[in-house]
């Protein structure tokens, strides 16, 4: 009963002086909202870094690319073939451990343009209909392309939305949905009839924020219906295909020697069937090319799980300088806890004094003053938990949506025990030097 009374003067003696209180506890408020703060900073980082793996065909996508000759085989750099559609039927026919395989052929420095509108378009590629699959694209309208189009090298394009904002209207700027399918488009001046209509791709965040804005503000005033934050979102959004052999024909003649068409391809994308046998899938795929490319290594693979580890190295670090910056803002609140403590036991000795001589005990005067250390720094984690609420708040209207911040548990948790260890640990030293004050001694303190 001494005991709890003890503490509930400790906590009296908190709230006696609140502005004294308020000021010792800004260390720990400030670590505490920096914490949290940061936490969900890295946290919308990793989601907006993982949404844009995903969104670009996931870890088990390896591009085919061409390079430049080993120093080596720097003789045979006029024999080097580059990346063709020999690659690709070989790979399809003898790498057992591909699960798709798609050609790009792509049109640089593309204009797509239709009347006075026009725009630069992020890929421009002539695909074969495994692209879908490769890049996860979703029709929305019309259809893709079909054999019979890839053979007859017919003028048909399917476009992303960006495209269709660009050239046609916005839902934002019209107040309706277009569906341009059936209409014509320019490529570099060449007309080319649209067949198809990719679905809007964007984050998660994005559209839940796109449906808000569109239940109170309804369509002609929703925002966030341009081009989307996230660069692989957008990238999809804004990208433009049309059959290979269409590439090939049309664009590709005028690049070509002696009359034919250059026949490289710009890369080609491959599946592996397993993630976990990464390495033996792209060793089977390599011995495969060197007998197309004549023994040539003029050839290189892009994978997706260098980009992980990239991802996961930035995410543990930033996490890392986070932890360090919030954990030295929290020491700094436990040492202006401990030096507060100390002046208030300089203030109270004579309180002190009386409260053993009617018969106080030490452990309940220890108990008493490491309650009011416990106590500010947990009243502080509190406050700084709402103050990281309000900092993340302000991040969002700063940050683009796909690295918009995210409050997980586990930090506050963390944030809060933290603070909690520092409150104890600033205040036994004092509640120490306090429980060994002998009663006579204090009593005559002037």
């Amino acid at each position: 009963m001494i005991l709890l009374n003890s503490i509930s003067i400790g906590l009296k003696d908190v709230w006696a002086h609140k502005l004294r209180s308020l000021l010792t506890m800004l260390g720990i408020i400030l670590g505490v909202a920096s914490l949290v703060a940061m936490a969900a900073i890295v946290k919308g980082m990793e989601n907006g870094m993982k949404e844009n793996m995903i969104a670009m065909g996931g870890a088990n996508k390896v591009t085919v690319q061409d390079q430049d000759v080993p120093p080596e085989q720097e003789h045979l750099a006029s024999e080097a073939p580059g990346c063709t559609i020999r690659d690709v039927l070989a790979l399809r026919d003898s790498a057992s451990m591909l699960e798709l395989i798609s050609p790009e052929m792509e049109l640089d420095n593309a204009v797509v343009s239709r009347g006075e509108n026009h725009m630069r378009p992020s890929e421009c590629v002539g695909v074969w209909p495994a692209v879908l699959d490769m890049n996860l694209h979703t029709l929305e309208h019309g259809r893709f392309f079909t054999d019979l189009d890839e053979e007859l090298a017919s003028s048909v394009c399917v476009i992303g939305t960006a495209i269709r904002d660009e050239l046609f209207g916005s839902p934002e700027r019209t107040g309706r949905e277009i569906i341009p399918i059936g209409e014509t488009l320019l490529i570099n001046e060449q007309p080319f009839t649209i067949v198809g209509m990719f679905t809007r791709y964007e984050s998660e965040q994005a559209r839940q924020a796109r449906s808000e804005a569109k239940s109170e503000a309804g369509l002609a005033r929703q925002r966030g219906w341009g081009r989307s934050g996230n660069w692989a979102f957008s990238r999809k959004n804004e990208t433009i295909y049309i059959p290979l052999n269409t590439m090939w024909v049309r664009f590709r003649s005028a690049t070509g020697t002696n009359g034919v068409p250059n026949p490289r391809l710009s890369n080609i994308d491959i599946r592996v069937v397993d993630v976990e046998q990464m390495e033996a899938s792209l060793q089977q795929a390599k011995n495969v090319l060197m007998i197309t490319h004549n023994g040539i290594e003029d050839f290189n693979f892009r994978s997706r799980e260098s980009e992980l580890e990239t991802i996961t190295r930035q995410i543990r670090n930033a996490r890392l300088s986070g932890g360090i910056i919030a954990g030295i803002a929290l020491l700094v609140g436990g040492i202006g806890i401990m030096n507060i403590m100390l002046a208030s036991i300089n203030e109270r000795i004579r309180e002190i004094g009386i409260c053993k001589a009617i018969g106080a005990s030490g452990p309940a005067v220890f108990a008493q003053i490491l309650s009011e250390g416990i106590a500010i720094s947990c009243i502080g984690a509190l406050l700084g938990l709402g103050a990281s609420f309000g900092l993340v708040k302000f991040l969002l209207l700063l940050s683009p949506s796909q690295n918009a911040p995210v409050i997980t548990l586990t930090p506050m948790v963390l944030a809060v025990t933290f603070s909690a260890m520092v409150g104890i640990i600033a205040g036994i030293y004092p509640a120490i030097k306090a429980a060994r004050l002998d009663p006579i001694q204090a009593l005559r303190y002037e």
